[in-house]
């Protein structure tokens, strides 16, 4: 689309609700039309499937749409002290005491470690891409670029999800302790709905309030956002030290003796839902479109806050299980009890405060890493442009916030914690998954220089990684002491990863920052997020199929639509104003006039 031409429908819609907000586009203008984009679902499917963006289309054309630019006001230091504040929250104030005392024992801590490994391999593969390609959109504008459309919206309204359970879930924790530090219970500040299910009948009025202040921060100003969540995580990073120095000198060693009473599936087990706590990262790589110089901040900050996180963590959980016998731990506030049942009750006012304070801190970051995952997809017409709008005076993605945060905030009021956090996990390894499979292709496959023999051997590869990974957390979640089948699976993996490092050659150096130890680092990412998905339970991947499917049923009648509408657009305005190169690649192009295309670039 023509910069100009676009930026001013923007600008009409972001501040008007018509039609024209939400449905634009030629295939919407009557029914007729619609009708006509239906019988063409299947070509425009194949479409959808076979194109692939262009890291220059959204880098400057899709960026466009949103008529303002977001401001460049962020740096290393910035995105380091986001990184903390996204992450380091509910899930070890509130999870840790959980998976304790009812699945991994004092082997928690081990739970953090393989859960930190997989975030830090997840960490390097965002990095890579931040750099080179520094929009908004984060792992949607990744996928976008190197697996395709269909896939990419598919990650989308799991990212989406992601961010409105994530918020969610630490939103009620934040009644938790806010309860704590009032001594109450949780339940005491909460609504009981007997008519409800036990799981959706203790409403939070406290948590709609938190997510309804943290709106107005995260639209008001992006930088008002860092230099607020800067000073909060050095309030938090202090009740952390405070807690684990203070906890040590509590420390029993014979709280220790049974390390291991669940065993290693335990262990697994919890470190599948403890992936939560390290959730919020992803949100920092959506802030490259508003850092000075990606090339240098991104990667500092990332990697930087990740160690620094992934160790604090496990001083924590040690901490925790030394001042208590694991099975006394409580579930709900598990760092204040534990000071009150060594004899420090006035200790649990400081914790109750410092986790408040890190709650906040990642529902801030959430807030603004999810709108601006919004405001990108937006800028596709995947979903309504009206969400794409930035406002001018404040640069930053206003409708995107406002309507991401109303979501959160009518789940936050009616979902507990615990169905919350393993649906989290399952759409957040899903996603890295993707992330790390799109590395691989961007690395190996470039269009014009790739041969089809390559391509074919890096597809058949890939399938290999990938379906090794699934067999082997497959074994793992129905085998309970069965050993025969990771002595065929883990091959499997291995020799396809030896595979793409011999057979495949490398097609692309990355300009700016390069993940190491390419191809193994992404392909340890895809098997052990796969792996970790084969601990959580049965229920929650059920809720992650029904919403799978209703996000599909949403994309075949309007999504798949609207973006195809807008490519081929984008396409002809370029053909028009004599602009060289294209906006997609691929054999799925659109065609040049609605209802004559057959799917492959070509004119019936």
């Amino acid at each position: 689309m023509g910069a100009s031409s676009e930026g001013e429908g923007i600008k009409r819609r972001g501040c008007s609700c018509t039609k024209k907000d939400f449905l634009p586009e030629e295939s919407f203008k009557t029914w007729g039309n619609y009708g006509r984009a239906l019988k063409e679902t299947r070509m425009r499917l194949t479409n959808r499937i076979l194109t692939r963006s262009l890291d220059h289309t959204e880098l400057h054309e899709v960026k466009a749409r949103s008529q303002h630019e977001m401001k460049k006001t962020l740096t290393w230091w910035d995105l380091m002290w986001f990184g903390i504040g996204a992450v380091i929250g509910a899930g070890i104030f509130v999870l840790t005491g959980l998976e304790a005392r009812e699945v991994a024992g004092p082997a928690v801590v081990l739970s953090y470690v393989v859960s930190g490994i997989s975030a830090m391999l997840s960490v390097f593969c965002y990095t890579e891409f931040a750099v080179e390609i520094p929009v908004a959109g984060g792992s949607f504008a990744y996928l976008r670029v190197e697996l395709g459309d269909f896939v990419a919206f598919i990650a989308a309204g799991n990212i989406l999800l992601e961010y409105v359970i994530g918020g969610a879930a630490v939103a009620r924790s934040w009644t938790s302790y806010f309860a704590t530090l009032c001594n109450h219970q949780p339940n005491d500040f909460r609504i009981t709905a007997h008519n409800l299910s036990p799981d959706y009948s203790h409403l939070d009025p406290i948590a709609v309030v938190v997510i309804s202040v943290i709106c107005i921060l995260a639209v008001l100003s992006t930088k008002g956002s860092s230099r607020f969540n800067y000073f909060a995580s050095i309030v938090h990073v202090l009740v952390i030290l405070f807690i684990i120095i203070a906890g040590l000198t509590k420390a029993n060693t014979k709280n220790y003796r049974d390390f291991d009473p669940f065993g290693a599936r335990g262990v697994f087990k919890a470190s599948a839902v403890l992936f939560f706590a390290y959730v919020g990262f992803d949100a920092v790589s959506t802030m490259a479109e508003e850092t000075k110089n990606p090339a240098r901040d991104i990667p500092i900050g990332l990697v930087g806050s990740m160690a620094i996180t992934t160790t604090a963590y496990c001083l924590l959980a040690v901490t925790l299980c030394l001042m208590q016998p694991y099975y006394n731990v409580d579930v709900d506030a598990p760092y204040s009890v534990a000071f009150q049942a060594v004899g420090m009750g006035w200790a649990k006012y400081v914790v109750a405060a410092g986790a408040l304070k890190g709650m906040t801190t990642v529902l801030l970051v959430g807030a603004v890493g999810q709108a601006r995952y919004l405001t990108h997809i937006a800028r596709t017409h995947m979903v309504p442009p009206w969400l794409a709008h930035v406002n001018e005076r404040t640069g930053t993605p206003m409708n995107a916030t406002v309507v991401m945060l109303i979501a959160t905030a009518v789940i936050a009021f009616f979902t507990n914690l615990n169905i919350l956090s393993n649906l989290l996990s399952i759409s957040t390894l899903f996603i890295f998954m993707l992330v790390a499979v799109a590395l691989l292709v961007r690395r190996y496959y470039v269009s014009g220089v790739t041969t089809s023999a390559d391509r074919n051997k890096l597809i058949v590869f890939l399938v290999l990684i990938v379906g090794s990974s699934i067999a082997t957390a497959a074994y793992w979640g129905l085998s309970e002491k069965g050993w025969v089948g990771y002595v065929i699976t883990v091959p499997i993996w291995l020799l396809a990863t030896v595979g793409i490092r011999v057979f495949v050659p490398h097609a692309r150096d990355p300009k700016l920052w390069g993940v190491p130890l390419v191809p193994w680092l992404p392909s340890a990412s895809i098997a052990i997020n796969i792996f970790l998905l084969g601990s959580i339970d049965k229920d929650s991947f059920v809720r992650f199929g029904v919403w799978t499917a209703f996000i599909l049923l949403y994309y075949f009648f309007f999504g798949l639509h609207a973006s195809y509408d807008t490519a081929k657009e984008a396409e002809e305005n370029r053909v028009k104003e004599g602009v060289l190169g294209t906006v997609e690649e691929g054999k799925g192009k659109p065609a040049s006039n609605l209802g004559l295309g057959d799917g492959n670039g070509n004119n019936a």
